[in-house]
């Protein structure tokens, strides 16, 4: 920030982003320009037009993830180390996941999400043992080890994504199509998201609250694993061979990640406001930002996804929307959280009634996500459990 003075009043303006910029900085992002161009230069033949687009656009994207976020320009190296090493022990043949010792051990898509779900759950007691105790070091290991669990998540997508082309060329597909899929996508992106707010606002004490949704849904995902061979790779369905997929389904989850954090954020505004924890946990203040700026991140997403939703549907159904049971339940998903922000902005909204509020949201949110798939049909029915 700079400080200006005009008459009598001194005020601050945004200093020149470009400038503040480092070499590293600048090196960080060449690198992913020339990963990106790497790898449109060797795979392209592969895309259609819109992938390619997509591959060249993530390049800047990353980057200013990066030059914000100081923690992503080591995260991605590492899941690329992580990731090509497995890659290259496959040596073109699942096979190798049952002999290699690191596959079969640590990197093969299904024992790198186990050792997720391993870390998630011992994040969570460490949180929790971190914040009863009053222990720094209780939660500064419960953080390592979020992140650990985060990088070993993202590895395994990364190398299922490789393994389902070994499967055949005409199975592969981004890991995004199923409820196993989906939900070690949405444990990724609510940890990212908290992880991100937990170096941001300089407080480890909302972890416990925020891996307790996060070990939820790995206990669902171990449960469906077992008890549905949810790990076996499949073809895609028909509705789903679209390059739409790629880019609705990440969207959405954003959505959920950050609800489902900003609904835990209000489980904690609760517990301090009626004396639980009171001493342990955040102020107030910190604590109703945290869950407006998640509920407005993930309110954004998920307009944008329930667009790309539209989109999709009038090229794969002929119309952009049938009220669809899914469908239905976005549009009451998206309502609540646009009248939410709605009293937010225009009514002050604040304290308890908007933390209940924002809990509730998840159990609508959840439905949404899981309930239709349980007990409701229609044209997104390929996701039941």
């Amino acid at each position: 920030m700079e400080l200006t003075q005009q008459g009598n009043v001194a005020y601050t303006r945004p200093a020149g982003f470009f400038r503040r910029l480092t070499v590293i900085d600048w090196l960080y992002a060449l690198a992913l320009l020339a990963g990106a161009l790497f790898a449109l230069n060797r795979y392209g033949h592969h895309m259609d037009y819109y992938e390619q687009a997509i591959l060249v656009l993530a390049a800047p994207t990353f980057a200013w993830l990066g030059w914000h976020w100081k923690s992503v320009r080591w995260l991605m190296p590492l899941l690329a180390l992580l990731s090509l090493s497995a890659i290259s022990m496959y040596a073109g043949s699942l096979d190798m996941a049952n002999t290699k010792f690191f596959l079969k051990y640590m990197l093969s898509s299904q024992s790198a999400i186990l050792w997720m779900s391993t870390l998630f759950f011992l994040s969570t007691l460490f949180y929790w043992g971190g914040l009863i105790a009053r222990s720094d070091f209780g939660a500064a290991i419960g953080s390592k080890l979020c992140w650990a669990a985060v990088v070993l998540g993202f590895t395994g997508m990364l190398v299922r994504w490789y393994e389902s082309y070994l499967v055949g060329a005409d199975v592969g597909h981004i890991p995004v199509s199923n409820l196993y899929e989906v939900f070690i996508l949405f444990c990724m992106i609510t940890a990212l998201f908290y992880l991100y707010y937990e170096q941001r606002y300089a407080t480890r004490q909302l972890g416990a609250f925020v891996m307790l949704i996060v070990s939820a849904a790995v206990g669902f995902l171990l449960w469906y694993t077992v008890t549905r061979n949810a790990a076996e790779i499949q073809p895609l369905v028909p509705a789903l061979q679209s390059w739409w997929m790629k880019i609705h389904v990440p969207a959405n989850f954003i959505g959920y990640g950050t609800f489902a954090l900003a609904a835990m954020v209000g489980v904690a505004y609760l517990c301090k406001s009626n004396g639980i924890l009171a001493d342990r946990l955040p102020s107030l203040e910190l604590l109703d930002d945290v869950m407006y700026k998640s509920i407005a991140v993930g309110f954004a997403f998920f307009t944008i996804a329930t667009i790309l939703g539209g989109l999709w549907a009038a090229e794969a159904w002929g119309g952009y929307w049938s009220w669809d049971p899914k469908e239905t339940w976005a549009l009451i998903v998206w309502l609540n959280y646009a009248a939410w922000l709605h009293m937010r902005l225009m009514k002050g909204l604040r304290g308890q009634i908007a933390a209940w509020w924002s809990v509730v949201g998840l159990l609508v949110t959840t439905f949404a996500f899981l309930g239709v798939n349980m007990f409701l049909s229609g044209l997104h029915s390929y996701g039941e459990l």
